[in-house]
């Protein structure tokens, strides 16, 4: 105990003159141009500050585990349950239970989440060139919105509190809080409660607005958008802690370009521990599921060598900034969109086409909870296929099958109901936007237009109809015929040159799909990746018309199924017998 408190005292005296040799340094440096050894010295606090906190850390985690000494070791409840995977080994069983349900409830710790800190300090994780930026003092003012569902209590106070405590007075309009009709009790009287605390000293700091019904994300951000009163508005999660100067990289963008919509990145909260990961920062995509996904930036963002210079991004996340004014231009978000997904996306798609960017500024940091779970909606399938439905009719134009390819959907009668879209596709008129088109050739040409496929689906022989073809085992390179149940692993595709695709497709040009294949010799037939065969010259083309042979162009075998000793049926190419396939879905008669 005597020497950690003798480390606990060098650490302070460390820390206090760490940050006295920062501040004067930085104050410095803000009065003169930016030398290579000025950032050279900042690298080095940096540096300190790095290892200060790592010290932190193990000071910390010692602590812990000397208390967990002292406790017996109890029983674990839940061994199978991700939250106690590396924490929790020191709970009582009462409380093991508690934290479980929480964890049902929320999909992240809130019992740790409860007994932490409203503000506690969270690592800088920005590069040293953004502390040292320089930003203008008239910058637009800004409305954080908060959308929730049933959050738990702590975490949305650790928002509200991270937001007002590192966000400048001046230009932190007010924060608008948007229930989507939650039923956690603990979001009624006693968040009420902490907002009366709140706006006795800062009157009107905090808005509630509070939806009579579950409505989804897309009409809860529009509900917070009509709230606000800031010039600029930015749009959150409520699980988030905000890093130092987050908001002003933000409103200078915006500022420079009011057509400009912007992120954050978003570094990690770990669900379990409630630890900050560092993210990187990248560009925001998706694939044509309408599934978000993180992108690399264009190839000259990393050419300037600079991490703190904002890049293009093809789409957006669920977090995000925009003058507000602008935003009602164009249109806000589509109410028509339910409960989650897609949102984001048509926002992007909408913005490219109709006179706005997306940007990336890496100098604005958010510390976002990645949930194990999201018990708002167990099965986010459902209103994602509806919602990317919608968002292809409106936008996509001669694209929008690609969704139903992706879907496996069939294109026409798939009795999903995607609404009213009369309206959207005026606004669309009216604000003149591009075609889908131009988005692929100029903002995201990683997306491949799929424009060779022509049929998709599962694969049936029509001597046995209830099998599929399969992709088989992963790892592995032999397809297989199994019981259809129509999932990825027997998605196959059909292209305008006669390659076969078994086991899903890729969206993207960088990636490769898995070509069917005549191996020459032998009779059972293989998967290969589509690029490296074709640079190899390996027999992957076949002719196919719907309901009749599949032959190889190069071995002129066809592939067929057959019986083995056991009596159960395998793929197989050999000489053709006359055996006749059927694709699911046909785009153009073959």
């Amino acid at each position: 105990m005597k020497i950690a408190a003798k480390v606990v005292c060098l650490l302070v005296i460390a820390v206090v003159v760490y940050s006295l040799v920062y501040m004067s340094f930085i104050g410095q440096v803000r009065n003169r141009l930016q030398r290579p050894e000025d950032l050279e010295i900042l690298r080095r606090l940096k540096r300190i500050e790095d290892q200060v906190y790592k010290i932190a850390k193990v000071i910390e985690v010692k602590n812990q585990e000397a208390v967990v000494e002292q406790k017996i070791t109890k029983k674990k409840l839940y061994p199978q349950s991700p939250l106690f995977r590396s924490w929790g080994a020191e709970l009582t069983e009462e409380e093991q239970m508690e934290a479980e349900r929480q964890f049902q409830e929320f999909g992240y710790n809130a019992f740790l989440s409860n007994r932490l800190p409203l503000n506690r300090t969270i690592p800088d994780t920005r590069s040293i060139r953004c502390t040292v930026k320089i930003y203008p003092k008239d910058l637009p003012t800004i409305s954080v919105i908060l959308i929730y569902f049933n959050e738990a209590l702590s975490v949305i106070k650790r928002a509200i509190c991270s937001i007002i405590d590192k966000t400048p007075a001046h230009l932190l309009k007010e924060i608008v809080l948007v229930d989507d009709h939650s039923s956690n009790e603990d979001l009624q009287l006693a968040l009420d409660e902490y907002i009366d605390r709140i706006n006795k000293d800062n009157p009107g700091l905090i808005k509630k607005v509070r939806h009579k019904a579950q409505m989804g994300l897309a009409k809860a951000r529009i509900s917070g958008w009509e709230a606000a009163t800031g010039q600029v508005i930015a749009i959150l999660d409520a699980h988030i802690e905000v890093h130092l100067e987050w908001a002003e990289p933000l409103l200078a963008r915006i500022k420079a370009d009011r057509t400009v919509v912007v992120s954050p990145v978003f570094d990690n909260v770990l669900f379990d521990t409630l630890e900050v990961t560092e993210y990187t920062p990248s560009a925001h995509a998706f694939d044509w599921n309408l599934w978000c996904m993180y992108e690399s930036f264009r190839p000259e963002w990393y050419k300037n060598n600079d991490p703190s210079v904002p890049g293009k991004s093809p789409s957006i996340m669920g977090i995000l900034a925009a003058d507000r004014q602008f935003l009602g231009e164009i249109g806000v978000l589509d109410e028509g969109m339910t409960i989650y997904g897609g949102e984001n996306v048509e926002l992007a798609i909408r913005v490219w086409l109709c006179g706005g960017s997306i940007e990336v500024v890496p100098c604005s940091k958010i510390a976002h909870i990645e949930r194990e779970h999201k018990p708002y909606s167990p099965d986010l399938s459902k209103p994602m296929i509806r919602n990317a439905l919608r968002v292809a009719e409106i936008w996509l134009d001669e694209y929008k099958s690609n969704v139903n390819i992706a879907w496996n959907l069939p294109l026409k009668n798939h009795g999903i109901d995607i609404g009213d879209v009369t309206e959207r596709k005026k606004l669309r008129e009216k604000l003149k936007c591009k075609p889908f088109k131009w988005y692929l050739e100029n903002v995201y040409p990683l997306l491949d237009s799929w424009e060779d496929i022509i049929g998709y689906g599962v694969l049936k022989n029509d001597l046995q109809t209830v099998y599929c073809v399969d992709q088989g085992e992963v790892p592995g390179s032999v397809p297989v015929l199994y019981e259809c149940h129509y999932y990825d692993p027997q998605h196959c595709y059909y292209t305008r040159n006669g390659e076969v695709y078994i086991g899903g497709i890729k969206s993207h040009t960088y990636n490769s799909n898995r070509c069917l294949m005549d191996p020459g010799s032998g009779n059972t037939p293989a998967l290969h990746d589509c690029k490296n065969a074709k640079e190899k010259r390996l027999s992957i083309y076949w002719d196919f018309s719907q309901g009749n042979a599949i032959r190889n162009r190069n071995t002129n075998r066809c592939l067929e199924i057959g019986q083995g000793e056991d009596s159960y049926y395998r793929l197989i190419v050999q000489t053709c017998t006359g055996q006749k396939w059927t694709i699911q879905h046909v785009i153009k008669d073959f």
